[in-house]
Order: structure tokens, then sequence, then C-alpha cells
């Protein structure tokens, strides 16, 4: 039996020592508890999503639109859910997604989240918005991977983590972004296409709360050479107000075009998928464009109010690729059913978003790994109690619709 399902074992064991799991296995219910703890603003900023947030109801009701059909009688006593994506072994289909400004969640912020993701195996994908810089996050990255290794942490291995780019307008300081990202050992760039500029966010519009214009979430330019000789040097308190309204010019390129992609492959050698594709057609030109993957994904609902739910676009997105590339998904997800489901409809691999940021909210590193196994736990029995043994074996064939 694959060690990803043993967590459940784990927390029936330790209950007949009276030890109780710190934090729900049902992880819909860390939204709630993570509101009673965060202040309004960091919850909105977290929670909250574009317009009338119409398109992040609309992610969760697609997937309960589809409903798993089990079989029955197909020898699962033997699972295995490892993948190699992108290049990246992994343990599962599952990543955990680029999250900015994660201090306003957690004091630890992205380092809490690099440990955990090294502890549970998982590839993390750091966010250009980190509160932390990213050579850090790489040193926890590593740090805990060896821990882990040494330790025989449940899921083995760990340090994977690719880089998330928000392509600033200034080029030399995209590709210094690039170059530190590849020193420090990020080996796949996911490009975000979504967001060149920030939706109309009412829960951070009521509380005038953007954590940037506070310094929060510019940790990677504040420390980049080429940012710093923008602004007269290492941002200090002198240069401060300078250096967040120079923020407020790069953040975003809207001029954009699908000809700029080689500008990306010139300067990165590894891996890149584009962030943020919902229609079939941006899913040819990513293939005719050379690029490695896409990500069908609406950021959550915090860019478009009334897009298309992710989980109904991802279906023809994978359809146009033909498996000539890789199709990733995020935007939604809540369970380890939803992963199965999203992995039934295309996808080659899942982003978990907002429940491991709730889960670092509520209990830092602690917190995110019992999000991830438990994601990971229910994943594997939601494949073995519905007849699969691997998750090349999910299709259609899986789901119904309501």
């Amino acid at each position: 039996m694959s060690q990803l399902a043993d967590f459940q074992n784990e927390i029936y064991l330790n209950g007949l020592a009276d030890v109780l799991p710190g934090l729900p296995a049902d992880l819909t219910r860390l939204e709630g508890l993570a509101q009673a703890k965060l202040s309004d603003t960091s919850f909105g900023y977290l929670a909250g999503s574009a317009g009338s947030e119409a398109t992040a109801r609309a992610n969760r009701d697609a997937f309960d639109r589809w409903r798993i059909v089990p079989r029955m009688l197909r020898d699962v006593a033997e699972r295995d859910l490892s993948v190699t994506v992108l290049g990246t072994p992994m343990p599962a289909p599952v990543l955990l997604a680029p999250i900015g400004v994660q201090s306003i969640l957690h004091p630890d912020g992205e380092l809490a989240t690099a440990r955990a993701a090294a502890a549970t195996g998982l590839t993390m994908i750091l966010s250009t918005a980190a509160s932390c810089a990213m050579e850090d996050v790489a040193a926890a990255n590593d740090a805990a991977a060896d821990d882990a290794e040494g330790g025989g942490a449940e899921a083995g291995g760990g340090g994977a983590r690719w880089y998330q780019l928000y392509w600033p307008k200034d080029r030399d300081l995209a590709v210094s972004f690039l170059e530190r990202a590849k020193a420090a050992g990020y080996t796949a760039l996911v490009v975000t296409v979504d967001t060149f500029t920030l939706a109309w966010r009412p829960r951070d519009l009521d509380r005038a709360y953007l954590p940037f214009l506070r310094g929060i979430g510019v940790a990677n330019y504040f420390s980049d050479p080429v940012f710093q000789r923008a602004v007269g040097g290492p941002v200090t308190g002198e240069n401060r107000q300078a250096a967040l309204l120079h923020w407020v010019g790069q953040f975003g390129n809207p001029s954009l075009t699908w000809d700029d992609l080689a500008f990306l492959r010139e300067h990165w050698d590894g891996p890149i998928a584009l962030k943020g594709i919902q229609h079939p057609d941006d899913a040819r030109r990513a293939v005719d464009t050379g690029t490695d993957g896409v990500i069908v994904s609406n950021h959550g609902g915090r860019q478009v109010d009334g897009a298309v739910a992710s989980l109904d676009a991802l279906p023809a997105v994978a359809d146009a690729v033909g498996g000539q590339i890789s199709v990733l998904f995020d935007s939604g997800v809540r369970t380890g059913a939803d992963v199965a489901k999203a992995l039934a409809l295309g996808a080659e691999a899942v982003l978990l978003g907002r429940p491991y940021a709730f889960g670092l909210a509520l209990d830092g590193e602690a917190g995110v790994r019992h999000v991830v196994r438990c994601v990971l736990a229910e994943l594997e029995l939601t494949l073995a109690l519905s007849g699969h043994r691997t998750v090349s074996e999910l299709s259609l064939d899986l789901l119904v619709r309501a």
C-alpha cells in the first residue's frame, strides 16, 4: 500500500493515545477557521476574488457537476501515484500553486511553505510576489529536503521547485529574475499571463488594502540588483518610497504578445509553462510557440468576474493540445476527489492553492503539511476505491455529469 494513504492510519492510531489532528480532515472547513484567525485585510486578500466573485463560485460549481462512478473488483492492492511533469519527478500529480505575500498569513510565509513542500516531496511554485527572496526560499526548501531524506519523510525526497514570473516592463529586470531563479535551483518557469494588471477586487478595495504598497510581497524586487540600480542602490528608509513607486511602474506589462515569448526562451533553458490559459485557441498558440506546458486557470476567480469555470475549460484545452505539451490545472481545487476529477478531465497534474494557504495561516509549516497529506491521502483512496491503481488510468470513464 502506498505511504500516502497511510496518513489515515496514522491519525486513527494516534487516536488510541487520545491525540487528535490539529486541523480538520475536511479541508473545506479551513476557510472559516482562517477567517476567524486572520485580520479582515489579510483574509480578504487571500479569499477574495474579482467583482461579484461569480467566477470563484463557478469554479466550485463545476466540480459538483461531475460525479465519480466507482468500479469494483479490479485489484488495487498496489498503487502508484508517481508522475514526472515537465522533467520533475513527483510522488503524486499535485503541486503547490504560486501564492504571493504569504507573510500576511504567517510570519514564516513562503519559508514555511518551502519546508512543508520538501517534507512531503511536493514541488512548490514560488511567486514573483513572494514575501521572501527566492534565494532564501530555495535555501529553506533544500534544508528541509535534506532533513526529509535523512529522516525518512512520508513522501520521500523533496526540494523540487519552480519559479513563477510576473513579467515586468523592464526586460533587464525580467532577465535578472530568471538568472537568479536558475542559479537558485528553480527548474521550470511558470509565466502567469492573466495578471498583467490587478482586477477589480472589492474586498481589497473596500479596505483600501494592497499589500505591495505597504512593502509586502516585493522582496524579489527589492533584493534584485537591476531593481536596486534603478532606485539608486539597496532599498533603505531613504529610498523606500521611490522603490515602491518603481514597483508600481514595473508590475505587469499589458503590451505583451505571443511573439514576446521568444525572449523568454532566449533567457531560460528549462521548461516553460503558461499559466492562465482558458481558450483552446490559446492552447494551440502555446504549442505553436514551443511552450512546454499550459496551466488551465482563471487565477482562482481573482481576475475576470463572470469568466468560464476553469474545470469547464479543461477538456477543450486538453483536446486542443492533443498530448503535444503538458496540461496542468488549477482554480477551485479543495479536496483529493477534486484532484481526481481534474486528472480524469485531461490534466496531467493539479496545482493546489487556497487550501494550503489556509493551512499556513492556521498552523504555519505544520498546517501546510497537514493539508498536503490530507489531499494526497484522499486522492489515493479515491483512486483505489473507484478501481484505479495509477493516475494514468484515469479518463472520462471515471465520471458522469450530474
